[in-house]
């Protein structure tokens, strides 16, 4: 809403009462609906507020909140019983903004500090799974860094928020130019990671920390549970009026954060899943029969359905593909395969770690005797095999198929040295110095990506978010990227993710020339 946030958190914060000195206002402007320019308004922080009875996990965990086609703008029209009224050209330090109600409803008042960026140290860190390019993002920030002389020092958390509890840091200033082109290149998180689930005294000791130090910027990158510890972090420091500027860098292979149209680290594996399943493809044209991946994906069928994205003849693989969107029985999938082997005397299957049968559950948990929980309640499916095998094991007993292998992919999809999209690496970077620019302006944030255009025209453009609008929440692939079947992808899908690859390279395959 215009820089503006209704916040809302977990933790019993009480109002803060506020005496503002208020000597002269010009020109009170009300109307019906907002009409300033954020860059006329400069306002920082609320300083009297509003708090929801409700949690921030409580919102929409888990669920297709929006297109990933269209960015999710938050417009005005969210809210349509509250509309904003602004005070223009404030005197002093002190600013106020109205929020009213229309049609006879009482007014609320919010009074607003503005302020300047201020001459502190910051920090970065990296959280959760690591991507190709989650470095590129780390490099951004760096960069962008040294060209603000508010920000003094710049610290790297060794291992997130482990790192930042425990007061382990590097100087990152002090690493050179030609090191930095070297991080930006490596897959993997260059400072560690962590998926720790800070609780409010976790988050304590972090502030300490910060206050000690002097650190009123932070800068995380990572999904969304990284994004609603930068919101934790920022509303407890609020509560005992110390200021940071927090902001959330977006990153994670599986696609899935709200808002932004995709996140950086997906165009990546997006492209090594198309690769390894051209590969895989032409391995089983030399040696047919039923070939079964099983791909990550917990709730998000994106990287799953990446691997159709290197398809260049009507009859190469994967011939099914199969996300945790839809559900699929064993008699559906068995009886898909059964009609491939028919047709085409062979059949290659990608399928997510999370596809779930007709009653909801996923086959993993249904097959996982003691299921590996990590500190988010997010269930490891990734990497066991048990999956593949079991489908593998089905196809033979059920089929009579002869030839059945199934692999794996599990963590090498997310890191692969030497294999980055131009495209995900360059908007990665890109995402981590537009934190720091919103971090000169704004008081906290999410930076999200909005598409401008697709195949050749491809381009997009960065905006700002409010960390709450991603925090906790996930978002699953739209309907028109998957088949009515269930089973395979849309050339809507193929349009949205390809140009996110930096492109494929082609192949050729002689057995189906004519035979003399």
């Amino acid at each position: 809403m215009h820089g503006y946030e209704q916040r809302t958190t977990n933790y019993n914060l009480r109002k803060q009462p506020i005496q503002p000195r208020l000597s002269t206002i010009c020109d009170l402007i009300m109307q019906n609906e907002p009409n300033f320019r954020k860059s006329q308004m400069n306002v920082y922080k609320v300083l009297t507020r509003d708090y929801e009875k409700r949690t921030l996990g409580g919102m929409g965990k888990n669920k297709a909140n929006s297109n990933p086609i269209k960015a999710n703008l938050n417009p005005i029209s969210d809210y349509p019983c509250v509309f904003e009224l602004a005070v223009y050209n404030l005197v002093l330090q002190v600013g106020i903004v109205m929020h009213s109600i229309p049609k006879g409803r009482n007014f609320k008042w919010r009074v607003y500090e503005m302020a300047d960026a201020p001459r502190a140290n910051a920090v970065v860190a990296q959280s959760g799974g690591p991507t190709a390019v989650i470095n590129a993002s780390l490099v951004g920030v760096i960069e962008e860094a040294s060209k603000h002389p508010e920000i003094q020092n710049l610290y790297g958390s060794l291992h997130a928020v482990v790192g930042m509890a425990n007061d382990q840091f590097i100087d990152l200033k002090k690493v050179s130019a030609d090191t930095l082109e070297l991080v930006a290149a490596s897959p993997c998180s260059a400072l560690g990671s962590s998926r720790d689930k800070p609780d409010e005294a976790y988050c304590s000791r972090i502030l300490e920390v910060f206050k000690k130090r002097n650190i009123r910027y932070f800068f995380y990158i990572g999904g969304n549970d990284s994004a609603n510890t930068a919101h934790i972090l920022n509303m407890m420091a609020d509560d005992i009026d110390f200021d940071i500027r927090a902001f959330h860098i977006p990153k994670t292979v599986d696609n899935d954060l709200l808002v932004t149209d995709h996140c950086p680290g997906f165009g990546t594996a997006a492209k090594f899943e198309a690769l390894a399943l051209m590969g895989d493809d032409l391995d089983n044209r030399t040696l047919p029969g039923v070939k079964i991946d099983v791909i990550m994906g917990r709730h998000a069928g994106f990287m799953t359905a990446a691997t159709a994205l290197g398809k260049q003849r009507d009859d190469d693989g994967p011939h099914l593909v199969y996300v945790p969107e839809r559900v699929v029985s064993m008699d559906k999938f068995l009886g898909d395969v059964d009609g491939v082997l028919k047709k085409l005397g062979r059949c290659v299957i990608t399928a997510s770690e999370g596809i779930c049968d007709s009653d909801g559950v996923t086959w993993a948990k249904k097959l996982a005797q003691e299921a590996e929980t990590d500190a988010h309640g997010n269930i490891q499916l990734s990497g066991s095999g048990a999956l593949a095998d079991f489908l593998s094991g089905q196809v033979k007993s059920k089929l009579g198929a002869k030839r059945v292998r199934a692999d794996t992919f599990g963590y090498l999809q997310r890191c692969f040295a030497g294999l980055q999209s131009e495209v995900d690496v360059r908007e990665a970077r890109w995402c981590g110095r537009h934190a720091v620019k919103y971090a000169m302006e704004e008081d906290n944030g999410s930076v999200a990506i909005k598409r401008l255009g697709n195949g050749a025209d491809y381009k997009v453009e960065l905006f700002r978010t409010e960390l709450q609008n991603v925090a906790e929440k996930t978002k699953s692939m739209p309907d028109e990227f998957i088949n009515a079947e269930g089973n395979g992808v849309t050339d809507a899908f193929i349009e949205y993710a390809m140009p996110l690859t930096g492109g494929l390279p082609k192949t050729e395959f002689l057995g189906n020339y004519p035979k003399v």
